[in-house]
């Protein structure tokens, strides 16, 4: 089984990615592996609605097309779980210490330098096709809107990287670790998501509805909700938003 084969459209200026392929779609069908890609996203969205800040010329936002007919729709947290560790491994190829902040955000310590807004169709007992969007802070130095924590590689390695480069290799591991997917490798894929999980070891502090408490990550299941364990040795199971990380 063959991965996908990049195809481009290219634009110089998007209001987002995601919203753009949509738009497409709705016009006639496009093949596995399709890339909608701008030089300025001026709309780009994140999760649950958060906005997503891109100066032009200065980072990567795409959305990538994937059919993954094989995957359930239970099992649809692979495909969030697949692309982080493409990130990863993208970045890992200039600069070091890359985690996941449960369930898809990039980090670099406790800075944010990557989000992912997956977006699925599904059709029956199948996903029928997958949105991928993808924002990786490049050469961006500085930040105006009211994200927390953004950073760049740029910040970090203090140079400029080559734009065409980094999607080169996000691509090509994309290609990979899609492949891995389909090649059903869920254990590898588990496996190396919760090594990469942002503080996967030891207790730290945590927020829900209920108040602040301390808590160890035990694992994310296949819908993507976190499994925590307390103080008090209780199991707790969040979904998205439901949860705040705190500062240490």
């Amino acid at each position: 089984m063959t991965s996908f084969t990049p195809q481009y459209i290219q634009y110089d200026n998007l209001a987002s990615t995601n919203e753009e392929l949509k738009r497409l779609l709705k016009q006639k069908q496009f093949k596995e592996g399709t890339v909608v890609i701008t030089n300025y996203q001026n709309a780009g969205k994140g999760q649950a609605g958060n906005s997503w800040e891109s100066e032009k010329d200065k980072n990567l936002t795409l959305s990538l097309l994937l059919r993954p007919h094989f995957i359930e729709p239970a099992n649809q947290f692979y495909i969030s779980k697949m692309v982080s560790l493409a990130l990863i491994d993208t970045i890992r190829e200039f600069l070091c210490g890359i985690t996941i902040k449960w369930p898809n955000d990039i980090y670099i310590g406790d800075k944010k330098v990557a989000g992912i807004l997956i977006e699925n169709s599904i059709m029956g007992p199948h996903i029928d096709y997958c949105i991928v969007g993808i924002g990786l802070n490049v050469n961006q130095t500085e930040f105006v809107s009211d994200a927390p924590n953004p950073i760049s590689l740029k910040q970090l390695g203090q140079f400029d990287y080559d734009l065409e480069k980094v999607k080169s290799s996000l691509i090509k591991h994309l290609q990979k670790r899609y492949k891995q997917l389909q090649e059903e490798n869920e254990d590898e894929i588990n496996k190396s998501y919760f090594g990469l999980l942002y503080r996967n070891i030891g207790k730290h502090p945590f927020k829900d509805e209920d108040g602040i408490f301390r808590a160890s990550i035990k694992g994310v299941n296949e819908l993507g909700m976190l499994t925590l364990k307390d103080d008090e040795g209780q199991y707790r199971e969040y979904a998205f938003k439901e949860l705040e990380f705190l500062k240490e």
